[in-house]
């Protein structure tokens, strides 16, 4: 549209900068505005259009970012009281810089938990992100502040990090699309807390939308090394086959926790149209899949917390949430010696290769997000749905791409699929999702915006 003449950058980020004055008192997802600056950029957007300069592929776009992820000129503060005097970072993190180099315009700052460490976006800086849907509701955690807004029309397109579900729960709470790439495909440069130690290989940034191709638009920007974080690898961005002949498997039920109906019932839905599109269906889930809470709270927990609480004494984060201690407290009954810790090392190794050997039947895996809707506030603590975050656990334990999109609802709540490729096979999960949301309708706007 900005291209051929129908809006212009500035007319579009004035559109957003709108909306979110309207929708952010009811939400509560943005915490830092940039729209001053956005202007200034989205001006000299629409100078250079006619002036035949290069343009990229998101020129005079905007675009919105977890408040983990470093823009320069404004504050970081990963939603904790140490950093709440943060200065203004002093250059973009990688993936931002590469938005940028693309033509996209930085629009704002988004809420999350007090250190990314819940599965509700809630803290003592900036209070609570509500649900678009609900406001009793949570939008989830910790990229519920992006999935918020997205959902919101407030912002196209966000960056969010996932670690145990981050950006795919919050997705599949508020109704849009997102994907948790394979381990290492999107380098985590300039992210707050920064990548590195034990657990670096259970977590990525993901970018986040209403619609899946816009989903495999950023993909195709942001892959690729960028010379400082080691463990983003040059590997190409394959390309999807088409759906015919695919092979699928499917469940419903990991072992560790039950799903409602309308969850179980969303999956099967996905299932019976993918069969009829020509997709090979098989029910089976990997063998191992029941070991995936165990591994990942072990994995993260193997210092008992120690190693978080350390980190939040240096930055002086005094209190912390409730969520983000009942998160420690958690970590504390993995507690154990070096040795205990080789010993979890083993057993991850021998899980991502038991699951390395199921996939290889396969091109995608179909399963649930999540056990319901969306949550009430305060209740994802409850230990019986905090075991419901294991169906998000096992591809970050297993490091696989994990895509998820709408494609139902419960009272007037969003239900989502979650979509699992082979790795480094992010496009074959996007393509079977861009299905699902053709058939089922994907993202539907909240009532009333």
């Amino acid at each position: 549209m900005i291209r051929a003449g129908e809006t212009s950058s500035v007319e579009l980020v004035k559109a957003h900068l709108t909306q979110i004055e309207k929708i952010n008192p009811q939400i509560n997802a943005v915490v830092y505005s940039m729209g001053e600056s956005a202007l200034r950029e989205a001006a000299a957007a629409d100078r250079n259009l006619p002036s035949g300069k290069q343009c990229g592929p998101l020129h005079g776009v905007p675009f919105s970012i977890k408040d983990s992820i470093e823009v320069a000129g404004t504050p970081c503060t990963a939603g904790t009281l140490g950093f709440r005097n943060a200065p203004p970072s002093r250059c973009d993190a990688t993936l931002v810089a590469r938005l940028r180099a693309a033509g996209g315009i930085p629009l704002c700052k988004t809420n999350l938990p007090d250190l990314l460490f819940s599965f509700e976006s809630e803290n003592l800086l900036f209070g609570r992100t509500n649900n678009p849907y609900d406001s009793s509701r949570t939008s989830g955690g910790s990229s519920g502040g992006e999935a918020a807004l997205i959902a919101a029309c407030g912002s196209p397109l966000g960056l969010g990090s996932d670690c145990l579900g981050s950006v795919r729960v919050p997705a599949a709470f508020c109704g849009i699309t997102t994907i948790k790439p394979t381990s290492g495909r999107l380098p985590r440069t300039g992210h707050v807390p920064p990548a590195g130690g034990w657990a670096e290989k259970l977590w990525q940034i993901g970018p986040m939308a209403r619609w899946t191709e816009d989903l495999v638009l950023a993909i195709r920007l942001l892959a690729g090394q960028d010379g400082a974080d080691f463990t983003s690898p040059p590997v190409p961005v394959f390309e999807p086959k088409g759906l015919g002949g695919l092979r699928a498997a499917f469940f419903v039920d990991n072992g560790i926790a039950k799903c409602s109906d309308p969850v179980r019932d969303a999956v099967r839905a996905a299932v019976r149209h993918l069969a009829a599109s020509g997709v090979c269906v098989e029910e089976k889930r990997p063998p191992c899949i029941d070991q995936s809470y165990e591994l990942e709270m072990s994995i993260l927990g193997a210092d008992g917390g120690d190693g978080i609480d350390v980190y939040l004494q240096s930055i002086g984060s005094d209190p912390v949430h409730p969520l983000l201690t009942n998160f420690v407290e958690r970590f504390r009954r993995f507690r154990g010696s070096a040795a205990q810790l080789a010993g979890y090392w083993g057993r991850w190794d021998a899980f991502r290769a038991e699951m390395t050997k199921f996939i290889e039947r396969y091109d995608v895996v179909l399963c649930p997000v999540y056990t319901q809707t969306a949550l009430d506030h305060g209740s994802s603590a409850i230990d019986s749905n905090f075991e419901g975050f294991s169906y998000t656990m096992t591809w970050s334990v297993a490091g696989f791409p994990a895509a998820t999109v709408r494609c139902s609802e419960a009272d007037g709540l969003p239900v989502n699929v979650q979509v699992v490729a082979k790795p480094w096979h992010e496009l074959t999960a996007l393509s079977v999702c861009q299905e699902l949301e053709e058939a089922f309708g994907g993202w539907q706007p909240p009532r009333p915006l």
